[in-house]
């Protein structure tokens, strides 16, 4: 595994982003892992949330696009910060843009905030985690209303690797409906193999107990 996967698995667990115990997810499932990028609460955090992103869409999708679009609201500052550290690790001044929930009719008006999207702009998505696809289907038609636009795909910080509205994973259910590439920082199955057993901060972060009921959780989900 790379050592920038590595480091983003401690990162999380230092900033309580992944936690382990007993959790329902949006979709009802009782979960023993969660992850809500909400607690990166501070610049800094912010300021290596953005370098591990922007290390994860040069290896998928390469540099060579307009926009990096962040649906509303958790995306906004996904994008902010990852377009500042591609700026500052490969020089590659890209544009961020996000939607607004309503419409604004005064000032900056129109749905969308940052950057714009025009004819011709390539455009990666990105967002924390996805279970079911939901914003994809909501994001998909802002972006392509504002010209011939072509969107390359979509990065999410962690794959859960379980499965979406039928049998595959919800990023695979996405590439296959929408025509999208898609891609993570780490999965869960990095996740799982790099800290089980493993101590981190004095404590061993997933047991023998959680690693039987993550073992469980995808018997029953896995993708």
């Amino acid at each position: 595994m790379e050592q920038y996967k590595e480091e983003f698995i401690k990162f999380m667990v230092d900033c309580e982003v992944l936690r382990f115990g007993d959790f329902v997810t949006k979709s009802g499932r009782k979960t023993p892992f969660f992850v809500n990028t909400g607690y990166y609460r501070t610049g800094g955090q912010l300021r290596r949330l953005g370098g591990y992103y922007a290390r994860a869409i040069r290896e998928k999708f390469g540099l060579d696009f307009e926009v990096l679009f962040g649906p509303a609201y958790k995306g906004i500052p996904l994008a902010v910060t990852t377009a500042a550290a591609i700026s500052e690790l490969y020089g590659r001044d890209i544009r961020y843009c996000s939607n607004r929930k309503e419409v604004k009719d005064h000032g900056d008006k129109g749905i969308l905030l940052g950057g714009p999207v025009s004819d011709g702009d390539r455009v990666v998505i990105i967002e924390d985690v996805t279970t079911a696809g939901t914003s994809i289907a909501e994001t998909l038609p802002i972006i392509r209303a504002q010209g011939a636009v072509d969107v390359l795909g979509l990065v999410v910080s962690v794959d859960r690797m379980e499965r979406g509205q039928g049998e595959k994973s919800a990023l695979a259910e996405i590439e296959e409906k929408y025509g999208l590439k898609t891609t993570a920082i780490v999965t869960m199955a990095e996740v799982t193999e790099y800290l089980y057993g493993r101590e981190h901060n004095g404590k061993i972060v997933i047991d023998d107990a959680i690693k039987a009921a993550i073992d469980t959780y995808y018997e029953q989900y896995g993708a």
